[in-house]
This record gives structure tokens, C-alpha cells and sequence, in this order.
């Protein structure tokens, strides 16, 4: 078994009868989805999700959990995801499958958020191995670069799969992979990104995350908000 469905194993045994239980996007947030619709349907386990991305619902249907659409929901028991980067105080960076604004809205709506990942992603700093990732209303592009550049910032649109075009989030924004001076520390560019207007969103997560499960050699560490 990969330290990816160990994790997911897991978180998966964390959830109760009666959540409302976010799914995460990826490969590792795929394993929890497997291993909540096996507990559903050979433990009886009555859970209702929501998912961050229209590939997790889809998933989530295929397996028979029960699913309830995004609109509907303004408070969930757990949300569980991975993460491209963890910083020792748990400041994640999320937003390579560029579904950020799901993501976000269901980490901060959710009681307990549990982040999946392997030892690689655990870093000294957020933004150690990638660009912050930051979705931008496709009118404000040249108007929040020159923002963000004021501010050390330096990068330009993501590109698409194909490398013809401009990639676009699933909400519809421009996706820009911006880095800044690693003496940045993770509060003060989240409070830097949040104050420019037409920024939609971006890849920090910063205290959002209540557990880290971290998969190491076939053990599962498990590190809380606060004990860092």
C-alpha cells in the first residue's frame, strides 16, 4: 500500500455517521473517496459529500456515496484534501488542478479540515518548490500583475495543458504562478494577496488546516494545528 492510501485509509476512519463530508480534488484525495464509499457500503456508514471539483463528484457518484450540491451547503463537518506544499505551522499551498475557490470556500466552512500528503510535500517554507498559485479576474490581469510586481512578485499566466492558450479555473478565472523573496513568511503574503482587488483566489491556506496526516515509510504521522 502507497503512503498516499495509507493516509486516505486513515482520515477515512475518522469520519462519523451523519457528516456532511467535503471531498477533495487529486489522486490522493481519490483514495479517500474509495475508501469512504467501501466503508459506506460494507460498514453501513450514512455520510452525505460535497466535492471541490466536478471529477471528485463525479467520482463520489460512480462509487454510490450520496452526493449534495455545492449551492446548497454553508456549514460541513469535515473536509478532507491534499496539498502541494506544508509548512511547519501547517500553511498549505494548494492549486495545481486549479480549483482553489471550492477548495477554500470548503476548508473555511468546514469544522475539522484534514490534509492528506506524503513526506515530499512537507517544506520549510510555502512557495519552497512552487509559485504561489493565484486565480485573477480576466479583465484585472495587467492591473493586479502590476500590483503584485510592486510588491516583489514576479510571474505571468499559467499556460494550458496544450500549451496553445491561457489555462482558466474551473471557476472561470486566469491562473497566474506568481513567486516571491523567500523572506516573505506565509502571513504576511496571505494578507498581501487578500488586499488586491480582482484577485479571486489563491493557493495559500493559511490557518485553515486543523490535522496534517502525513504518510512516511508506511507510517502515518499525524501533526495538529498549534503543536508545530
Amino acid at each position: 500500500m502507497s503512503d498516499k492510501e495509507l493516509v486516505a485509509k486513515h482520515a477515512a476512519k475518522q469520519v462519523a455517521d451523519g457528516m456532511l463530508v467535503g471531498l477533495g480534488t487529486g489522486s490522493t484525495a481519490n483514495y479517500f473517496i474509495e475508501e469512504l464509499a467501501y466503508r459506506s457500503r460494507e460498514q453501513g456508514l450514512k455520510v452525505i459529500t460535497v466535492a471541490s471539483s466536478v471529477a471528485s463528484a463525479i467520482k463520489a457518484q460512480q462509487l454510490g456515496l450520496t452526493t449534495v450540491d455545492f449551492k446548497r451547503v454553508s456549514h460541513l463537518d469535515l473536509y478532507v484534501d491534499g496539498a502541494d506544499e506544508v509548512s511547519p505551522e501547517l500553511t498549505l499551498l494548494k492549486g495545481q488542478g486549479a480549483d482553489l475557490v471550492r477548495e477554500k470556500l470548503l476548508a473555511t466552512a468546514s469544522e475539522q479540515f484534514i490534509v492528506l500528503i506524503e513526506a515530499s510535500k512537507l517544506v520549510a517554507r510555502i512557495g519552497q518548490h512552487f509559485a504561489i498559485p493565484i486565480e485573477v479576474m480576466p479583465c484585472a490581469w495587467q492591473l493586479v500583475k502590476k500590483q503584485l510586481e510592486a510588491r516583489g512578485g514576479h510571474g505571468d499566466l499559467r499556460q494550458n495543458t496544450h500549451k496553445k492558450g491561457v489555462a482558466i479555473s474551473s471557476h472561470g478565472s486566469l491562473i497566474a504562478d506568481i513567486s516571491f523573496d523567500q523572506h516573505i513568511d506565509a502571513k504576511t503574503l496571505n494578507d498581501i494577496l487578500n488586499g488586491i482587488s480582482g484577485i479571486v483566489e489563491h493557493g495559500i491556506f493559511y490557518g485553515l488546516a486543523t490535522t496534517v496526516l502525513v504518510g512516511i515509510n508506511g507510517q502515518v504521522q499525524e501533526r495538529q494545528a498549534g503543536n508545530f
